[in-house]
């Protein structure tokens, strides 16, 4: 009865929830939230500098998060760069000589607390000529304003600050006992005050810092007077009158309120009640340094107080293409042209080692220009998220349950979806895509909670993207093996599929190539996969079952590329003059470098060739008919089967005992190209040695394995958020509501791109030798002339 309520259940969920269904709440789910988060910035406010200075929340032990942007940790050569030849004062009471002193030691992490107390301190950074000088004015009264009203009436530029950093109130409150009247003194000096604040502010950066609370518990008796209460009155005295002093509906004097909120939750650990840890001030540091710097620098992780640049030329260029596609269709639509889509065919959504799809119908012209017009959709909403001022952006922070919980759901989600599989054979279809379906699942994950920070997990992900690179060489050699079809339209084929996506982007989105950098991976090496076999002489199994001696010809293929993949890991060199070499240098360059090049290729430099030998040997193991693949039966009869199994079980846990014991990534890396290859391998055997065990699979990884590209791809931009260094917020203030949310719409929009890039692989890679040759040729003359003015812009010299 159990089983078969599971399976009535299992039935119920896919009949009333296909993926057709969840595309349109998909797109009617992405209408309202643009509808709503453009109405929430024109009538409530969408300026993220405001939620920098106002607002935000801990994520942890000191992280802080402001409200619906993110923000960049400043290392000492960055403020440098931003502040250089600037001057900076803080004016205020001790307090603010806490903050003045970590504003310093961002600038030059070896100052200390230096300086003499009630007196005013002085900072140069000589590299840069920053000048940072604290000036002490404990009380918002005459000597302040006569300070503030010097500035303004000075002639020299060069001699005014360009930022000024003040606040008082404790003072005031504890020299007059808290009384009303100083309250009502305080508002009068401060309105005064505030007339030069705004003249300063129309030539500089002017920040009034709000009153922080204190501990009045541990407060001394001389303090005592110093109440929440009184400073919540002060805080609102210093609103009132400096929001007034507003031109086109903004403050010209920017108060900074959210170190204020940080410091609610952290005051109870302050030693004498009223001084702040450092921590704390490091906090409120770090947001006048993003308010500062944020839209000079332009940090990809400091979306708060940024402005985005305009759309570039070939941005442009690609809407325009798009919507001339939406207008060819809207014309075939009214002209009747409605020539049925051929059944989309059932590999359709996998990787690179799909089959080319074969038709009993032809496309006709209304199929790939629709193709194109969902395709333009969906650049849209890319561009929405990852490159407008739309959406909210928040940045990562790691803990053990935002990465292990969601694993345990998954892994529960994938047992309910357990089915027999059609085939029992060693890494089959079906069991192949679960694999890479569950990989791709935990990679996710892996990046949306920041896990990179932790080791263990560190070093497992990197076994999974290893693997992904054995199946491409197992998945590759089995093919060619096998069917010996070497030729072109299988080549380009492959490669459309491949980089289709990732070409789009690097237009849309205005990134280069290799910032995508598992495809120029993938790419790289089933080139020369095929140039390996594909050279002469070219051995077939065919031709290998016809005289055992080719089998030698094989190895010594394989050796040879063994041979190639050493001399370059040794030989960088000579890889980085091979790779930086125009036009080559166009694929693999990142910010005019390919150190990451370098380093993906170098970190999983065997994994493929790993892959390549086990396809080999398999294949050569089952045409001998040494394995047993029936249903229920065990790979290898007999006792052997029971010890590959118990040493695959020891070498798999021993591995996960290694790389949670790793102390640094750099360490790790160095080994993980020569052992990788043992956990993949103990996993295959513990997978595929049980005949029970080859006999079901997961449809639900399966799912998720056809796409899995198009899910590593897309995550870039429409789940995480700037690059990947933060997490897109369609929800804001509901971090799990949030993640549900564009996750739903992030997997419709990855399932949606690999049936376009099937549609238009059939059209683009036509099967006509001639054909595709003329094709291929406007194709490479076309991206040549792309490249050579890419060339002369780049080198074409600043006025």
């Amino acid at each position: 009865m159990a089983v078969l309520a599971y399976s009535l259940g299992k039935r119920e969920i896919n009949q009333h929830f296909t993926i057709k269904n969840a595309k349109l709440i998909s797109l009617v789910v992405v209408i309202l939230l643009l509808v709503l988060h453009t109405a929430s910035r024109y009538y409530g406010g969408g300026d993220s500098c405001e939620w920098l200075l106002s607002r935000g929340r801990f994520l942890g032990e000191n992280v802080w998060q402001p409200y619906g942007c993110m923000m960049h940790k400043y290392k000492s050569t960055e403020a440098q760069s931003c502040l250089a030849e600037k001057r900076v004062a803080f004016i205020g009471d001790s307090r603010i000589r806490q903050l003045f002193y970590s504003f310093i030691r961002i600038i030059d992490p070896e100052r200390g607390d230096d300086g003499i107390k009630h007196e005013d301190i002085f900072f140069k950074d000589e590299r840069s000529s920053v000048n940072v000088d604290f000036l002490w004015y404990p009380e918002a009264n005459n000597s302040m304003k006569d300070r503030l009203m010097s500035w303004t009436l000075m002639s020299e530029t060069s001699a005014k600050p360009d930022v000024v950093i003040l606040g008082a109130a404790t003072w005031s409150i504890k020299l007059h006992s808290g009384s009303s009247e100083t309250l009502q003194q305080y508002k009068v000096n401060l309105t005064a005050i505030a007339i030069h604040l705004a003249k300063l502010a129309d030539h500089g950066e002017v920040y009034w810092v709000l009153q922080d609370p204190v501990n009045e518990e541990v407060l001394s008796e001389n303090r005592k007077m110093i109440t929440n209460q009184q400073l919540a009155l002060y805080n609102e005295a210093a609103a009132d009158v400096l929001n007034s002093s507003k031109r086109n509906g903004r403050s010209r004097i920017k108060l900074l309120a959210a170190s204020r909120q940080a410091a609610l939750e952290t005051i109870t650990q302050s030693v004498d009640g009223l001084h702040l840890p450092a921590s704390t001030k490091d906090v409120g540091s770090m947001i006048l340094m993003n308010s500062l710097c944020n839209k000079l620098l332009r940090p990809i992780d400091g979306s708060c107080c940024q402005t985005l640049p305009p759309p570039n030329f070939l941005q442009k260029l690609s809407a325009c293409f798009f919507l001339g596609s939406a207008l060819v269709f809207l014309v075939l639509h009214v002209l009747g042209n409605n020539r049925h889509r051929r059944p989309v065919p059932p590999d359709v959504e996998s990787l690179e080692e799909r089959k080319p799809a074969t038709a009993a119908v032809p496309f006709g012209p209304k199929v790939p220009v629709h193709a194109l017009c969902r395709m333009g959709i969906i650049m849209a909403y890319f561009y929405l998220c990852d490159r407008a001022d739309v959406f909210m952006k928040e940045q990562k922070f790691y803990t053990h349950s935002t990465f292990f919980i969601p694993l345990v759901y998954i892994f529960i989600l994938g047992v309910f979806y357990s089915e027999n599989s059609k085939e029992t054979k060693l890494l089959n279809r079906e069991q192949t895509d679960e694999w890479k379906g569950w990989m791709q699942l935990v990679i996710l994950i892996y990046h949306i909670s920041g896990a990179s920070a932790f080791i263990p997990v560190y070093m497992h992900v990197r076994v999974l993207v290893a693997a992904y690179l054995f199946q491409t060489g197992y998945g590759h050699f089995s093919f060619f093996w096998l069917k010996g079809d070497f030729g072109l339209y299988r080549v380009c084929q492959v490669l459309f599929r491949l980089n289709f996506l990732v070409l789009v982007l690097c237009v849309v989105m205005d990134r280069p190539y290799q910032f995508y950098y598992f495809v120029p991976l993938v790419t790289f090496w089933f080139v020369i996969i095929y140039t390996t076999l594909a050279m002469w002489p070219q051995i077939l199994q065919k031709k290998a079952n016809s005289n055992g001696i080719w089998h030698f010809g094989v190895f010594a293929k394989l050796t040879g590329l063994l041979l190639f993949i050493c001399f370059f890991a040794f030989s960088q060199g000579l890889f980085e003059n091979i790779f930086s070499m125009w036009p080559i240098s166009q694929l693999f360059e990142l910010n005019g470098s390919i150190h990451e090049w370098w380093f993906r290729w170098k970190l999983d430099r065997f994994a493929v060739i790993h892959g390549m030998v086990f396809a080999f040997i398999y294949l050569v193991l089952q045409k001998r008919q040494v394995l047993s693949e029936g249903k229920g039966e065990a790979l290898i009869s007999g006792k052997i089967s029971h010890v590959l199994l118990f040493l695959s079980v020891v070498s798999f846990i021993t591995y996960s005992i290694w790389a949670s014991s790793c102390k640094t990534k750099t360490e790790c890396n160095e080994m993980h190209p020569y052992i990788s290859v043992v956990q993949i391998l103990s996993f295959i055997l513990i997978r595929n040695i049980p005949g029970y065990a080859r006999s079901i699979y997961s449809s639900f990884f399966a799912w998720f394995g056809k796409i899995s590209l198009e899910l590593f791809i897309c995550q870039y931009h429409i789940w995480l958020a700037a690059d990947t260094k933060g997490i897109l917020v369609l929800i804001p203030g509901n971090p799990s509501l949030n993640i549900m949310v564009s996750t739903f719409i992030f997997v419709c929009v990855a399932h949606e791109i690999s049936l376009i890039t099937n549609d238009l692989a059939q059209v683009v890679i036509p099967k006509d030798s001639v054909a595709l040759l003329k094709r291929l040729g406007a194709v490479g003359l076309f991206s040549l002339v792309v490249l050579l003015l890419s060339r002369s812009n780049h080198h074409t010299p600043g006025p």
